[in-house]
C-alpha cells in the first residue's frame, strides 16, 4: 500500500538509499566456507560490542533462536518462559519440532519474567519430573508492549539459572530498543545471557538478518545447527553490510521511535481517558484496545484511511514506530485511531 502510514510492525521498513549502495558495495565471499569478510566483520563487531566470544548470523530471528535452543538446551527438557513468550506464541511450534523441548510458562509483569516467580515455577529436581533445561526471557516483551527488563531483573534470572545449573536464554529481538531505554551498556546485558539473539530487521531497519551470540564453543554448536537448518549461506555480505550500516547509523535514532510511540499513547489517553497508559509506553509499542469495536473493523477502518496497524486480539491492536514513519505520520496515525474508536459510550 504504496503511501501509508504503516504502524503493522518494525519489521515493515525498506532500506536507506545509503543502506541500498552498503549492500552493493559489500565485499564478499562464501559464507559457508568461511569466507565472507562482510558477514565476519558483522559477526567479530557483535560479539565484541555484547562483550561476547563469537556470534553467528543467520537469516531470521526464529532461526537465531532455533539454533541457540539445539545449542543449549538438552531434548526432552523443558524452557521457562513467560506465558506471552514469542517463542510460545508466534514460532508455530518450532521450538518441539527443531529443539525437541517443551515450554513452562509463568504468567509475569507485562511480558516480563521475575526471579521469584521463575523460582516458584521450577519443578522439583529427580524422577519423574521433566528436566528443566533452560530459562528464556524476550527483550523486550512483545505483547508486553515493548517493556524492558533491565539489568538488575537480567542479573537476578541469571542468579537463579546458575543455581539450578541451567543457562538463561535470551530473545533479543528487539534488544536495541531495550539498550536505547534505559542507556544500559550492551556489554552488561550481554554478559547476562548464556547465549542470545539480536534482530537487525526490526528496529534498526535492515530488510533481513540475525545473530546468535555467546562463547565460542555455544557458538560453534549453533553454527553446525545453523546449516542443519538449512541456514547456511553464501555470498551473504550483501546482507550483513546492510546490518553494519545499521549498527553505525540506526542505533540512536531508536529514541525517535521511543517518543513517537509514547506521544501516541499520550494523543489516545487525552481523547480517551484510561484508554492507555502512557508512562507504560517505554520503548515502540503501543497497545490499544477497541472497546466495544472489533478490532478488525478497526483496522479495516485505519486502513481506508491510509494507516495500518495490526490486529492482536478480538479488541485489541498495536501500534509498532520505526524509522520509516515519523513524527507528524505518527500523529495523525494516533488521531485518525482516536477518531475510529468513538466516545465512551462506544467503548
Amino acid at each position: 500500500m504504496t503511501g501509508s502510514i504503516d504502524l503493522r510492525s518494525d519489521t515493515v521498513t525498506q532500506p536507506t538509499p545509503a543502506m541500498r549502495r552498503a549492500m552493493a558495495d559489500a565485499e564478499v565471499g562464501d559464507d559457508q566456507y568461511g569466507e565472507d569478510p562482510s558477514v565476519a566483520e558483522l559477526e567479530a563487531r557483535v560479539a565484541d560490542l555484547f562483550g561476547r566470544e563469537a556470534a553467528v548470523f543467520t537469516p531470521t530471528g526464529v532461526m537465531a533462536t532455533q539454533i541457540l535452543l539445539r545449542a543449549l538446551v538438552p531434548p526432552g527438557s523443558e524452557v521457562v518462559c513467560e506465558a506471552t513468550a514469542h517463542l510460545v506464541a508466534y514460532e508455530l511450534g518450532a521450538a518441539a519440532i527443531n529443539a525437541q523441548v517443551q515450554f513452562r510458562t509463568v504468567d509475569g509483569d507485562r511480558g516480563r519474567l521475575d526471579a521469584g516467580d521463575v523460582r516458584a515455577a521450577l519443578r522439583p529436581v529427580g524422577f519423574p519430573n521433566t528436566e528443566v533445561g533452560a530459562i528464556s526471557v524476550e527483550e523486550t516483551t512483545n505483547r508486553g508492549g515493548g517493556a524492558v527488563h533491565g539489568l538488575e531483573r537480567l542479573t537476578g534470572l541469571r542468579r537463579l539459572a546458575d543455581e539450578r545449573r541451567v543457562p538463561l536464554h535470551g530473545d533479543g529481538a528487539r534488544i536495541w530498543n531495550a539498550l536505547a531505554a534505559p542507556g544500559e551498556d550492551p556489554a552488561g546485558i550481554g554478559r547476562t545471557f548464556t547465549a542470545f539473539s539480536v534482530c537487525l530487521s526490526k528496529g534498526l531497519g535492515a530488510p533481513v538478518g540475525s545473530l546468535a551470540v555467546g562463547d565460542a564453543e555455544v557458538i560453534a554448536s549453533a553454527r553446525v545447527w545453523r546449516r542443519r537448518f538449512g541456514g547456511a549461506m553464501r555470498q551473504a555480505g550483501v546482507l550483513a553490510a546492510a546490518g553494519t550500516y545499521a549498527l553505525d547509523h540506526h542505533r540512536e535514532r531508536l529514541l525517535e521511535d521511543h517518543e513517537n510511540a509514547r506521544a501516541i499513547a499520550d494523543t489516545l489517553a487525552a481523547a480517551h481517558p484510561g484508554l492507555v497508559d502512557p508512562s507504560a509506553v517505554t520503548t515502540n509499542i503501543v497497545f490499544v484496545p477497541t472497546g466495544a469495536r472489533a478490532a478488525a473493523d478497526v483496522v479495516d477502518e485505519l486502513a481506508g484511511a491510509g494507516v495500518r496497524v495490526g490486529a492482536m486480539g478480538p479488541h485489541l491492536v498495536r501500534l509498532v514506530t520505526h524509522l520509516d514513519v515519523g513524527a507528524a505520520a505518527c500523529k495523525r496515525a494516533a488521531t485518525l485511531l482516536a477518531a475510529a474508536l468513538g466516545g465512551p459510550a462506544d467503548r
